[in-house]
């Protein structure tokens, strides 16, 4: 049961926020695992480029020990920076709504997360808690979420205008950004404050108070100045009733003084020019990219000999063009430009027409011209689908390596054809499973295979790899050729040695005898004198690179990473060697070929897998 001190979240399940991009799983578990048994962790990371994306989950078994985290680990120093707990809240109703939160600001630079909570922790049950900082340190504000709004309200009527390390705060309601602006439109509407510029150096505060006091009562009246006292040409002026504020503005904005066409208008803040710079240029934007949509073409692969000109004549047989251009660094074409024309059906026809087309000595590719994020976002699209479909994939390698979340998937049956004995490779160091066939064989899959999820976690395979592989023999019903199972999984028919026979020549499909020990820590199967053994990865090695891999078959693509893996493993820990490799065979191609480029990424996983092996292991012999 949980005490009245957190919230009852049907679920023992941890957020913790402001990670250090190099925090893993093995890091979290070490630290959690304190608090009470862990049913998972998952660092959240980018689905591209697998970089931390600064925060975690953690489940765990009880809600009595995920309590305990929250109140004993929180704002703890992991890799220099403080960790940020909070109860995992699924609904993001309820995070949106704003209600019990606050907004804290005009707070001294040195109050940081810890003491922010520990100020308002008295006020009730505190959610979240957070003062929004930058590379250079508190931004002086932050936010304060509540389990209950009288607990915030509470912290308003107590807090607002109290000094904290000798500044006076204020602290409100939070308001989402809509409501800020509207309530910002209402108080502009009734203005007081000008601003004027471009009327010159030579005016002072009393001639602009001068020529601007004439449309009312004025409270202040102030040019602005340089370090040498000299007018930077712009200044304000404030009154005391908006109207005449606004009739200043009507009246002296666009008129011309001393030679010079004045701008006068209503004063703003800089972050509120900046955003309204920002929603005309985005307005301009878009209306530049509805006016172009369908109608403007990216041409490339180029002759260097073809200018503006040339590109327009080798496209005007097809419509009216707008605009032609080559573009170019310097004098030099880049290879590349944009053709537009006047209606989308003049652009399809060039489309169908012009691309492959050879001008000059090159073939053209011509197309529908995209924007930057556009293309980006079909790259990926691309990406994330080829991944899904290779993830998917069922084949005798991706099989052994499947799991799915932080647990290892049901084994997969699989019954070979046992004449592809004979093609048999030998057995890979890192792994206790028996070779797989290298020529055809027929497949049959029994039972389902859960897909594996993008997770490169060593954390998450720490029960397969601390786990001997077991061998069971089952005896087939018509020919006597056992199936042999090594860690849950059927791979390869071996014959029973009990019942060898002799065929004559004359019998078809003669079965092929395939002597195999006693099953050791690892298996050793004996190779055919025609198969021979791969290389090992020595230090002259042609590198393995992304085209090569991605040529190789699918079901070779893991062995051959292995084969670079296994050497550079073993020089580090010759003992462990093989456990670590499986291990990080779990992990995508991708990263894996990076570790190959990268000694410091490679040792970093390595000791990532040792750390997870010595926490399995110290948790096996508490069980003992």
């Amino acid at each position: 049961m949980m005490n009245s001190g957190g919230p009852a979240y049907p679920l023992a399940s941890l957020y913790v926020g402001d990670l250090h991009p190099d925090v893993t799983e093995a890091m979290l578990y070490q630290k959690f695992s304190a608090a009470g048994p862990i049913m998972s962790i998952r660092v959240c990371r980018d689905i591209i480029t697998r970089r931390s994306l600064g925060y975690a989950y953690i489940n765990f078994q009880q809600p009595a020990d995920a309590e305990c985290a929250l109140d004993t680990m929180n704002y703890d120093i992991l890799k220099g920076r403080p960790i940020r707990i909070m109860w995992s809240q699924r609904d993001p109703g309820l995070r949106k709504s704003g209600v019990g939160n606050i907004f804290i600001k005009n707070m001294d630079e040195s109050i940081d997360n810890k003491a922010l909570y520990d100020t308002f922790s008295a006020f009730g049950s505190i959610l979240s808690c957070k003062v929004v900082c930058d590379e250079k340190g508190s931004k002086g504000y932050g936010f304060v979420h509540f389990e209950t709004q009288e607990a915030a309200n509470r912290a308003i009527e107590t807090m607002n205008g109290m000094l904290l390390n000798d500044r006076k705060v204020f602290v409100g309601h939070f308001k989402s950004r809509k409501e800020r602006e509207v309530e910002f439109g209402t108080k502009a509407m009734k203005f007081t404050n000008v601003y004027i510029k471009n009327f010159g150096e030579d005016y002072t505060d009393e001639k602009l108070k001068e020529v601007f006091s004439a449309f009312g009562r004025t409270l202040s009246v102030r040019v602005m100045k340089d370090e040498r006292g000299r007018s930077r040409g712009f200044g304000f002026v404030n009154y005391a009733n908006h109207e005449d504020a606004q009739k200043a503005v009507d009246e002296m904005n666009g008129k011309e003084i001393n030679g010079k066409i004045i701008y006068v208008g209503r004063a703003q803040k800089r972050l509120e020019r900046q955003g309204e710079l920002k929603r005309k240029f985005d307005q301009i934007k878009q209306d530049r990219i509805q006016r172009y949509q369908g109608v403007n073409l990216y041409v490339k692969n180029l002759d260097d000999s073809i200018d503006d000109d040339r590109l327009r004549k080798e496209f005007a047989p097809y419509g009216t063009i707008t605009s032609a251009k080559v573009m170019t660094d310097g004098s030099q074409s880049k290879g590349f430009g944009f053709v537009c024309f006047s209606s989308p059906e003049e652009a399809t026809k060039a489309v169908t027409e012009m691309n492959g087309r050879i001008v000059a000595t090159k073939p053209l590719y011509v197309a529908l011209a995209q924007r930057r994020e556009e293309r980006k976002a079909i790259l990926t699209n691309k990406y994330m689908q080829r991944l899904a479909t290779l993830r998917t994939m069922t084949s005798p390698i991706i099989d052994s390596y499947q799991q799915a979340g932080y647990y290892m998937t049901p084994p997969t049956r699989s019954f070979y054809n046992h004449n592809a004995v004979s093609n048999m490779r030998p057995i890979p160091p890192w792994t206790g499973q028996p070779p797989r066939t290298q020529g055809p064989y027929s497949t049959q899959f029994i039972g389902s295979s859960v897909p594996r999820r993008g997770s490169t976690s060593i954390a998450t395979v720490r029960q397969a790899s601390t786990q001997a592989p077991r061998v069971i023999s089952s005896t087939h019903k018509t020919n006597n050729i056992g199936t042999q199972t090594v860690g849950g999984r059927t791979d390869m028919p071996v014959v029973n040695r009990s019942s060898q026979y002799k065929y004559s020549s004359a019998v078809r499909n003669p079965q092929q005898v395939v002597s195999v020990p006693a099953p050791l820590t690892r298996l050793q199967v004996q190779v055919p004198a025609h198969v021979k053994e791969p290389p090992v990865h020595a230090q002259g090695q042609e590198p393995l690179t992304a085209s090569m891999l991605a040529a190789a078959p699918l079901m070779d693509q893991k062995q051959l990473l292995g084969e670079r893996l296994y050497p550079l493993i073993h020089a580090l820990h010759p003992n462990l060697a093989g456990k670590i490799t499986g291990m990080l065979l779990e992990i995508d191609n991708s990263e894996l070929l990076h570790m190959l480029e990268s000694p410091e990424s490679l040792n970093a996983k390595v000791d990532e897998a040792i750390a997870v092996l010595q926490a399995h292991q110290a948790k096996q012999r508490t069980k003992k």
